[in-house]
């Protein structure tokens, strides 16, 4: 049968002649399908692909992290480093860049007509 459709298609390209109803739908529904089969195809070779890299960055990022180092001989404690003079101390900085957090205290201290360092800023935390 399929033999027929496709010598019906032919001759009817070749000849001129009007193609019947039945065999354009045919050739409509094998036209689609082969489509559809394509695509289907392509979809899997992508989901493929897809895995295989994923499985790489997985390996490499396993091969590159380093094994954890023994821990280091409990060393004097550290002495507090002395402020600078006229600082007000420490600020915590959460999710935010040091940079963009010195833009917030100057504005705040220019808006407060104060000088920075009469200021004091516990911690800066970006709100999302």
């Amino acid at each position: 049968m399929n033999e027929e459709v496709v010598t019906t298609a032919v001759r009817t390209a070749v000849s001129g002649t009007k193609m019947a109803f039945g065999d354009a739908m045919v050739d409509a529904v094998l036209g689609y399908l082969v489509v559809f089969i394509g695509l289907t195809l392509l979809m899997c070779v992508v989901i493929i692909a897809g895995k295989i890299m994923v499985s790489k960055a997985k390996e490499k990022k396993a091969v590159s992290a380093p094994a954890p180092a023994a821990p280091a001989p409990a060393a004097a404690p550290a002495v507090p480093k002395e402020k600078a003079p006229g600082s007000a101390g420490e600020v915590k900085i959460y999710d935010t860049d040091p940079r963009d957090a010195a833009m917030i205290m100057a504005i705040v201290a220019d808006k407060l007509q104060k000088p920075l360092n009469e200021l004091r800023f516990v911690s800066i935390k970006e709100v999302k």
